[in-house]
């Protein structure tokens, strides 16, 4: 079920959300920074990448394109915020 025009917070929450629940983020989820490369970090490998645009499609009915597959779009929290918003407010919604 899509979100209904979430703010940066909210897209953040979501995804911290998500990573949490599906991603082992230590003791402390909230201390990874919104800057920190998940995949650098061990946290998502090409697989968890694809679970999380699965999740990010349906959660927020965005459609994202094999050309968007890319660190700059997916890499950290900060990336992904920017990323769904970007495609939020371009109306690119499925």
């Amino acid at each position: 079920m899509a979100a209904e025009n979430p703010d940066s917070q909210g897209v953040e929450r979501d995804v911290r959300e998500f990573l949490a629940a599906n991603y082992f983020l230590g003791e402390d989820p909230g201390a990874l920074t919104g800057s920190s490369s998940l995949i650098e970090a061990g946290l998502i490998d090409s697989t968890g990448v694809l679970e999380l645009v699965g999740y990010l499609e349906e959660q927020f009915g965005i459609r994202i394109t094999n050309e968007e597959l890319l660190p700059e779009n997916l890499d950290s929290i900060d990336n992904i915020v920017a990323f769904v918003e970007r495609k939020l407010q371009a109306g690119q919604v499925v």
